[in-house]
């Protein structure tokens, strides 16, 4: 085989396995071998050969109950750079304090390569739908401006999908306003996401510094205004700044008593 050859074959199979570990990185179940096969349009010897690759790895493992799910090394990471195992439990006292101080609903999310995941949320005493578990458009929340301005996700590429009135459609607005959240050090949104909906977001970070999730606080456009929503900014800076605190300290002890 030439040489060139042999390269183009190694990165396509380089690509094929990072679509499967993608999968199971975003699945929020077990997924099968069939329903890899499904997703990712592979041939079912190959996506068995990556999965045992995978699997070699540590980066799959089996279900007792059948199919596969993350393996032992991402687990290990993800817990390592949070310093626990569930980050929605440990945030959820600092959402609860946010909604207490707010009145409005507080959600904390993580980016994944499909979007901003929302992780928890607790509801203001006029709850407007929960968003928990869905994959939302990065470019038309608080959350995925954070993200993408701090560098914990990717800027997207090709056409932005319009979702609301004021959606970000353009990549070069896009970026502007990126450039804008770094100087400011949280994000908003105003009918972007969807109708009569507007959002402001701030960074929580792991113990090595980097940008692990986000917290932030939505309302109804008809209880908000745009002086109102830059002062709830000001207390989601606060949260996301005390769990980040919070998430450093119990990494600390957490090294101490190993």
């Amino acid at each position: 085989m030439a040489p060139m050859a042999s390269l183009e074959q190694g990165a396509q199979s380089i690509d094929r396995a990072a679509r499967i570990l993608v999968r199971l990185v975003e699945s929020d179940h077990v997924i099968t071998l069939n329903g890899l096969m499904e997703e990712t349009q592979l041939p079912k010897s190959t996506a068995a050969r990556l999965l045992r690759a995978l699997e070699r790895n540590g980066l799959a493992q089996r279900h007792p109950g059948g199919g596969f799910r993350p393996g032992p090394v991402l687990v290990d990471y993800a817990r390592r750079d949070t310093a626990i195992g569930d980050l929605a439990t440990l945030a959820l006292p600092f959402l609860e304090r946010l909604e207490e101080l707010t009145g409005e609903t507080t959600n904390i999310a993580i980016p994944t390569p499909a979007g901003v995941a929302r992780l928890a949320q607790i509801d203001s005493p006029h709850p407007g739908g929960n968003w928990v578990g869905r994959r939302i458009p990065s470019h038309a929340s608080s959350m995925g401006k954070v993200f993408m301005a701090f560098g914990a996700a990717q800027p997207p590429f090709g056409r932005l999908q319009r979702l609301g009135p004021n959606t970000i459609t353009s990549l070069p607005d896009l970026l502007a306003e990126l450039e804008q959240v770094r100087r400011d050090g949280y994000a908003t949104t105003w009918e972007e996401l969807d109708d009569g909906l507007c959002s402001t977001a701030a960074p929580v970070r792991g113990g090595r510094g980097t940008v692990i999730a986000a917290i932030s606080v939505s309302a109804p456009t008809v209880r908000m205004t745009r002086k109102r929503l830059a002062e709830l900014s000001e207390y989601v800076v606060e949260a996301a700044n005390a769990l980040t605190l919070y998430i450093g300290n119990h990494k600390q002890e957490g090294n101490e008593a190993a």
